[in-house]
């Protein structure tokens, strides 16, 4: 599944996991299809980069040390930032993760393992709103 847009081109996907291997092969799967990635360990480490202003969408785990992927994504919308995120998690359990997260805007919420190509169809409608619609 590749697109070729240009909105897609110079597009930033940022990828926070504490699980360097996800990391790793979300950021490997987005790269073989020409989509530029950043990694990530935690939130703290996303929100001190400065990466927010850069990223056009922006992948997160739900559990993770320290700042949870809810939270980030509650700083996110606090400091005016609407970045589509889709939430990954390992843990089946996390149905109220789940609404909470798609409430508060996040497009997809993806359980562990899932299919490489539903998370690569979500990360393109991502790109694509974010090229034809700049803040609404």
């Amino acid at each position: 599944m590749q697109e070729n847009s240009k909105a897609l081109e110079n597009a930033r996907v940022s990828i926070v996991d504490d699980d360097e291997s996800v990391r790793e092969a979300i950021k490997g799967l987005l790269r073989s299809v020409g989509i530029r990635a950043d990694v990530f360990a935690s939130g703290e480490e996303f929100l001190k980069s400065d990466a927010a202003k850069d990223t056009a969408c922006l992948i997160l785990d739900v559990r993770m040390p320290g700042m949870s992927g809810l939270e980030l994504q509650a700083r996110l919308a606090a400091a005016g930032y609407k970045i589509p995120l889709i939430f990954i998690t390992a843990h089946g359990s996390d149905r109220e993760a789940r609404a909470r997260a798609l409430e508060a805007g996040a497009i997809d919420f993806l359980y562990k393992p899932f299919n490489e190509e539903v998370l690569l169809k979500h990360v393109y409608a991502a790109l694509k709103a974010g090229g034809e619609d700049d803040g609404e």
